[in-house]
């Protein structure tokens, strides 16, 4: 049985969160014609995203290390197929520029919260 949530969610889950209601938005202007696949695309990595951060908070600390290394796998997904979004226009400058700056502080964050658990967590021989 998973406990209940901790009473202070982690920063880089609320941060995510936060890019995926800016995303939402976007996601709901993207053209028709690209929403479903490209947009789509997107959506399944940020939903993929949030899944492994959420995970990760109840794993112990030796099992955290691969769950976050597949959610900052989803974040470079997230970014790579956002650019591509951006470069076919189906994503706004100003739109694209603020989420980029969301999902760099995420990476910064997740990145941080590994290395950490690494300093803590001995390597298995």
């Amino acid at each position: 049985m998973i406990p209940g949530p901790p009473p202070t969610a982690p920063s880089a889950l609320l941060k995510t969160k936060t890019a995926y209601s800016f995303w939402f938005k976007i996601y709901n202007d993207f053209p028709k014609a690209h929403r479903y696949v490209l947009g789509g695309k997107i959506e399944d990595y940020f939903l993929g995203l949030l899944e492994n951060i959420f995970i990760s908070i109840y794993l112990p600390p030796e099992t955290k290390i691969p769950r976050l290394v597949i959610a900052i796998s989803k974040l470079d997904g997230i970014k790579f197929f956002l650019q591509i979004a951006w470069e076919n226009k189906c994503v706004p400058n100003e739109k694209y520029s603020t989420l980029s700056g969301h999902l760099d502080e995420i990476g910064r964050m997740l990145g941080g919260w590994k290395k950490g658990l690494e300093k803590k967590t001995p390597p298995r021989s």
